[in-house]
């Protein structure tokens, strides 16, 4: 650009205008590539990549290793400007925990949170804030397990360790009795149960 063109206002309007549109058209080719990828994984999966299932797969996975409830996948989609309905977000998420895209992990509460990693690991319950989070690897070790009736293999066994913040000298309050441990049936059917569709549920 000539010296005399350098402070020209109309100059350097044209040359922000087009660095933007540089910045958009960028944006939006990184944004298409990532689309693609997500295309194949889920045809990958056995499954159509809806335009639906693209655009939650691209909220779902465009933020690393998760763990979210189909309210909270509803609510990201919503900010991203993806307006569908929560049965529709129930739908997506069964199917991609179905097909081995992620992995659901239900509790005793009837909630089920649903986890972007499909690996091997285990996880804690945080009561009071209502939240999963995984624990270190190495810190669960499964005994003896039974054996499976007659047709069926042990695809995988859960363990949700439920905690409760402790309220006695290093807590809030003085009760110093030991924290709950977890009682129940540890080893969880992943399997999502069925949800209640409704009649205003989109086809995904």
């Amino acid at each position: 650009m000539p010296f005399d063109r350098i402070n020209d206002p109309s100059a350097s309007a044209a040359t922000g205008n087009a660095c933007t549109a540089c910045a958009v058209a960028s944006a939006n080719r990184e944004r298409e590539q990532m689309n693609e990828r997500l295309r194949d994984m889920i045809r990958a999966a056995k499954l159509r990549p809806t335009r639906q299932r693209v655009a939650l797969a691209h909220v779902l996975f465009g933020k690393g290793q998760r763990h979210l409830t189909a309210e909270d996948l509803h609510r990201d989609a919503l900010e991203a400007g993806t307006a569908l309905s929560l049965a529709t977000v129930y739908n997506a998420l069964n199917q991609f925990a179905e097909a081995g895209l992620i992995r659901a992990v239900s509790l005793p509460s009837d909630r089920t949170f649903y986890d972007t990693d499909t690996g091997d690991h285990q996880h804690f319950y945080i009561e009071e804030e209502q939240r999963i989070v995984d624990v270190p690897s190495g810190g669960v070790r499964i005994g003896a397990l039974p054996v499976p009736p007659p047709g069926y293999e042990i695809a995988r066994v859960d363990v949700v360790i439920g905690l409760r913040r402790l309220t006695g000298p290093t807590g809030a309050g003085g009760d110093t009795k030991p924290p709950r441990t977890a009682t129940g049936r540890h080893a969880r059917d992943e399997r999502v149960p069925p949800i209640p569709t409704g009649g205003n549920a989109a086809k995904i």
